[in-house]
């Protein structure tokens, strides 16, 4: 695949913060206060085991700290209040231990409405902004959002999904839930996608999507890269869920050079090596 070049700024605000992403890109470190997460040992539903979870990844490097109380697919029940007591406690003791712009990963409207009064300022929405309230609160709260194609709805199944061009469908999915953003009141640097590797993809789809990263960057907005141990890098190589570190770093490495700059993962401190690897390699090679 060719090196997607991003000319000139491109400005994505957390809060009170501006990046430029055009040069580099910014790591998501993964916090899941559940019982169940497809990858185990990112399951930290105690408070204590979380909060020392989220140490190791600041001090590994992360820019930011992505906050999720449910799993994306089929699992145990968690009520919008279960939900909540999961999450607002979580992002409060994050906001105030770090200095690091904190994420919510929610689907429903009123968990990040909670969660941006308690001091998120992103909400990474897996469903496409299915809650019809979720960008009236984002807007309201001056937060940021992560529009995510999804082919169905989070937590359903979807055993055989059919594109005809998935690069395409999903291309055009994104431009349409970035102009429903825009039109809530949110502004263009507030506006992150993401393709959804394996919510409602085959391997084939998800691998496709990867490998197109250049044409979604393309698009013009900052794209979030979340391949960290996902299922398709498990087909592709046989391996087993807790095996797929490397195959992990392969595509953030592929994501970085194809565009993406929010890379959203479980290995904080191997994804920073790797981005910073390319950084250093690209800078040399000028």
């Amino acid at each position: 695949m060719r090196h997607h070049v991003i000319e000139g700024p491109l400005p994505l605000t957390l809060g009170p913060r501006t990046y430029d992403l055009a040069s580099r890109a910014l790591v998501m470190g993964i916090l899941n206060r559940t019982r169940d997460s497809f990858y185990p040992p990112a399951a930290t539903y105690e408070l204590d085991d979380f909060l020392a979870r989220a140490e190791g990844l600041v001090e590994a490097g992360a820019d930011l700290l992505d906050v999720g109380g449910v799993k994306a697919g089929p699992g145990e029940e968690v009520t919008e209040a279960e939900e909540l007591e999961r999450v607002v406690p979580a992002v409060e003791a994050l906001v105030a231990r770090f200095a690091l712009p904190v994420s919510v990963d929610t689907w429903r409207a009123g968990v990040a409405e909670a969660a941006f009064s308690a001091g998120a300022w992103l909400g990474n929405d897996i469903s496409g902004f299915a809650d019809p309230r979720y960008l009236e609160v984002a807007a309201t709260a001056g937060a940021s959002v992560v529009a995510t194609h999804i082919r169905l709805a989070p937590r359903v199944p979807d055993p055989d999904p059919h594109y005809d061009d998935v690069t395409a469908s999903v291309a055009a999915f994104l431009v349409e839930r970035r102009a429903r953003a825009l039109a809530a009141g949110i502004s263009a640097e507030r506006i992150i996608l993401d393709a959804g590797l394996d919510l409602g993809k085959t391997t084939a789809h998800s691998l496709a999507l990867l490998r197109d990263s250049p044409a979604l960057a393309a698009l013009g907005s900052p794209l979030l890269l979340s391949a960290s141990n996902k299922t398709f890098l498990g087909d592709l190589f046989d391996l087993a869920v807790t095996e797929r570190r490397e195959a992990s770093a392969a595509a953030v490495a592929v994501g970085v050079l194809g565009g993406c700059r929010i890379l959203r993962v479980h290995d904080v401190a191997g994804t920073v090596r790797v981005r910073d690897a390319l950084a250093a390699l690209a800078g040399a090679a000028r």
